[in-house]
């Protein structure tokens, strides 16, 4: 029984780091000979999932828990990628009942419930979300060119877009570090037609675009790029209470760039500030939808703050 209940206890410790997930190997590396795991097994404290990976206990998992399952299955520096890692970051809907693994080994056998691709991944192009090894974004998305529709594409790049985890830098980077890889000249592609060439021009020609559709659609002028509460802002009203960014790749597509305007956007709404962002995209594609959408917050009241007749001020 004491035997049993310290070989319970090191399981446990090493699951709850792990989602409840635990591989035949880790056990082993913890001193577990495959007798005393086989027990465990038959006790119930450890779940078949896959061949040589077990949930402690039961198997009702959350998502996080089964992605870093199917990692472990496909054995050390194996990394969760293609669709599957889209799915995780919030890139595209659920990829399917089959799990996307990349692996460092070029053969090996099939898994069922599993995609598996060899070759490995560069070790700039890996992190962790969540605790389960996967490809970062712009891996994921230089994956997602190669193996799914464009349309697919375009989407997996406006949700990172909107996600606020499209870093352009990083893009540029693991392109460069996928020369030649299936997929690098696809999204290579689609990149110079979602915007300017020269990434210095992004910036002022958005800026310049939306105040002519402010012009355009009788809207207030705003000031433009003056200091607000310590932070530079790219466009604002003062007596709305409104602000503007304008997110342009070329100048905000970093992760020190996404830090420092979430800071900003937070200070700004606990001063009473509405938030407004609009991004390259958004001015090119949707021009009457941002027009709409600037005219409905300028009449809305600022916060907390009511028009004398009880509706919004025109």
């Amino acid at each position: 029984m004491r035997i049993a209940t310290r070989v319970d206890g090191a399981i446990a410790q090493l699951a709850r780091a792990q989602h409840g997930v635990v591989a035949r190997r880790q056990l082993r590396a913890l001193g577990l000979g495959d007798a005393t795991i086989s027990r465990a097994i038959d006790r119930g404290v450890l779940v078949p999932l896959h061949r040589g990976v077990y949930a402690l206990g039961h198997d009702a998992l959350r998502p996080e828990a089964r992605r870093l399952a199917a990692v472990l299955a496909c054995g050390p520096g194996a990394v969760l990628s293609h669709g599957s890692a889209a799915a995780a970051w919030g890139l595209i809907g659920e990829a399917g009942p089959r799990f996307e693994i990349t692996t460092q080994t070029a053969g090996g056998r099939a898994l069922p419930r599993m995609r598996v691709h060899r070759g490995g991944v560069d070790p700039a192009d890996r992190t962790e979300l969540d605790g389960v090894p996967v490809t970062t974004v712009a891996r994921t998305l230089l994956d997602v060119a190669a193996t799914r529709p464009p349309r697919v594409l375009d989407r997996a790049i406006e949700r990172a877009e909107e996600l606020r985890r499209f870093d352009l830098a990083e893009l540029d980077a693991c392109l460069e570090r996928n020369r030649g890889r299936r997929g690098a000249g696809r999204l290579r592609a689609r990149l110079a037609d979602l915007r300017p060439a020269d990434p210095r021009l992004v910036r002022s020609e958005l800026e310049r675009g939306v105040l002519r559709l402010i012009d355009r659609h009788g809207l207030p002028r705003p000031a433009v790029n003056l200091d607000l509460h310590g932070w530079e802002v790219d466009l604002h009203w003062p007596r709305e209470r409104v602000a503007v960014e304008l997110d342009a790749w070329g100048t905000h597509g970093t992760r020190a760039a996404f830090e420092r305007d979430h800071a900003r956007d937070l200070d700004l709404q606990r001063r009473g500030w509405r938030v407004v962002r609009i991004s390259w995209r958004q001015w090119r594609r949707e021009p009457q939808a941002v027009a709409e959408a600037l005219r409905a917050v300028l009449r809305a009241p600022p916060p907390g703050r009511a028009s004398p007749t009880g509706v919004a001020r025109p």
